[in-house]
């Protein structure tokens, strides 16, 4: 039976120029891989170690790109391996097979989103409403399903944040902050319900997990196994749990680690 692996992309095994952490002396930094180019710019790197070792991750397991990116961004990344049949967008709002919307999938979301959520205008009202222009550089909706604001980290108050995600807590909806962007997503629209899916397609007996942030907490909590790089959300506040083991690597070497420990753990015998 195969195993399951749902690993965030950015910051995870992904890496933007800003985010690569190359502390070492430049003769020594890694060869470095481009997969993913925008309006003709190179926009994200991972080691040509880790391309390696995703590669063979590919070959030997059910690998799902999870991520909070609308389907239009994830498309414009070009991972090594074998191209991966099922991925999850828009933090479980969609569920690609082959490429294309699984349409029962998406609709089920919908249903579950209004049944439980403020309707995503009027949370996109607020966010739009109490934001002080100073600091908010764009603001996004994305797939119709979450909203986010660009954000001046250095102007953002701390302050606002934490009345926001008290806001939007009261109204099914959670707040993250990742780097330059602040977003509100519906509480429902988690990365785990889309891999528990997947795995019951694939009759996966083990489910493996990787991520940074807050929006990942859900997904390494859903997994037999998970792991956190030694930068991001969760590190900030030195999260963890039982399962989720927190490595000491930051930056694209971190993504190096995640996948050798994902692949050392599909390879073991269970």
């Amino acid at each position: 039976m195969p195993a399951l692996v749902a690993s965030d992309l950015d910051r995870t095994l992904i890496y933007s120029a800003a985010a690569l952490a190359l502390t070492m002396p430049d003769a020594r930094a890694p060869r470095l891989l481009c997969v993913e180019v925008h309006e003709s710019k190179p926009l994200s790197y991972m080691t040509e170690t880790a391309a390696g070792l995703l590669t063979d991750l590919g070959d030997a397991a059910v690998f799902v790109p999870t991520t909070t990116r609308t389907r239009k961004q994830y498309q414009r990344i070009n991972l090594p391996g074998p191209p991966p049949r099922f991925a999850i967008c828009a933090n479980g709002g969609h569920l690609l097979v082959d490429g294309e919307t699984d349409r029962d999938w998406h609709a089920r979301v919908l249903a579950r989103l209004a049944d439980e959520c403020a309707p995503l205008p009027e949370v996109r009202e607020h966010l739009l409403r109490t934001a002080d222009p100073v600091w908010v550089r764009k603001q996004r909706v994305a797939d119709d399903l979450f909203a986010y604001l660009v954000v001046e980290r250095e102007l953002l108050p701390e302050e606002w944040v934490k009345e926001l995600a008290a806001w939007a807590e009261n109204r099914g909806w959670t707040v993250s902050l990742q780097g330059r962007k602040i977003y509100a997503v519906p509480a429902p629209l988690t990365k785990s319900a889309a891999m528990h899916e997947i795995a019951r397609r694939t009759g996966a007996d083990l489910t493996l997990a990787a991520g940074d942030s807050l929006l990942d907490v859900d997904l390494l909590l859903a997994a037999d196994r998970s792991w956190r790089p030694g930068h991001g959300e969760l590190a900030d506040v030195d999260w963890s749990a039982p399962g989720v083991r927190a490595l000491p690597e930051r930056g694209v070497l971190a993504g190096e680690r995640i996948l050798r420990e994902l692949l050392r753990t599909v390879r073991a015998p269970r």
